[in-house]
């Protein structure tokens, strides 16, 4: 086992091999520094030091490198850039602090990498039949307004005109050897890493919803627009009424004409 001197002396030894090849490229008549405070800064674009320009070692590297240090990494040149900007490596980084397993998919934009702050994943929920923004807060132990802000929700009664809710993940161990989706959410209009159950996205359902409910949209948009008109109210309270009265608008209007008369006896209208 070596002392500390010998750590010291190998030191030296870069430190000298560094400014060597430095001022080996110089003027025969340039004077040699004095002091190590004199050294000029190693860096890719004064310096003859091969290992900072070979992929591979820049590889190494950066694969052990934070998201911060990637992003500064790729502002020194071009060839850094080209390097930390490789997937694999910046996959790794976005994964690394919350022990995920693997990340699926190719963000739009590249700025995607720069964050990954617990506010870049969230859980896919499927909407089901009694399911509200309360009860949903309640079940993942997160805030309503959470829930709201992230998929763009005015009201409570939005949650019924939609497939599914993202929700904002508040406990990070859910993180941990799960996989997740790279996804822009058309609601939410962002890209977000997202956590389906068991890992496995429902894409052939959706893709299956898509197809077969194509023609009966521009119906179901007909009968909203005419409950919308009949109880003048907005898209997403007739959306409500709609989705209640399990797609029977004469249920839904009798369903909102007893809501609006107890209102009345209550004296809140």
């Amino acid at each position: 086992m070596g002392c500390c001197c010998d750590e010291d002396e190998a030191e030296a030894d870069i430190l000298r091999h560094l400014t060597n090849s430095h001022f080996a490229s110089s003027s025969p008549e340039s004077p040699c520094p004095s002091s190590p405070s004199s050294f000029t800064v190693i860096s890719p674009m004064n310096s003859h030091f091969s290992a900072l320009a070979c992929r591979d070692t820049l590889r190494i590297i950066f694969h052990k490198l934070p998201i911060p240090d990637l992003a500064r990494a790729s502002c020194v040149c071009r060839l850094w850039n080209s390097v930390a900007s490789d997937r694999e490596i910046v996959a790794r980084a976005f994964l690394a602090p919350w022990n995920l397993k693997a990340v699926v998919g190719t963000p739009l934009s590249g700025s995607f990498w720069r964050d990954n702050g617990l506010g870049k994943f969230a859980i896919s929920h499927r909407i089901g039949r009694g399911d509200t923004v309360a009860s949903l807060a309640v079940k993942y132990s997160i805030q309503v307004m959470d829930i709201k802000r992230l998929n763009n929700m005015m009201s409570d009664h939005g949650i019924y005109s939609r497939e599914r809710l993202l929700i904002p993940i508040s406990n990070p161990e859910i993180l941990i050897n799960r996989t997740c989706y790279i996804e822009l959410d058309v609601y939410a209009k962002r890209e977000v890493a997202v956590l389906y159950p068991d890992d496995v996205p429902d894409r052939d359902r959706r893709t299956g919803y898509l197809s077969s409910r194509m023609s009966s949209d521009e119906g179901k948009k007909r009968v909203i627009n005419s409950l919308k008109r009949s109880m003048q109210v907005d898209d997403e309270t007739a959306q409500y009424y709609w989705f209640v009265s399990n797609g029977n608008p004469r249920a839904a209007f009798s369903e909102f004409s007893n809501d609006l008369q107890w209102e009345r006896q209550v004296g809140l209208s």
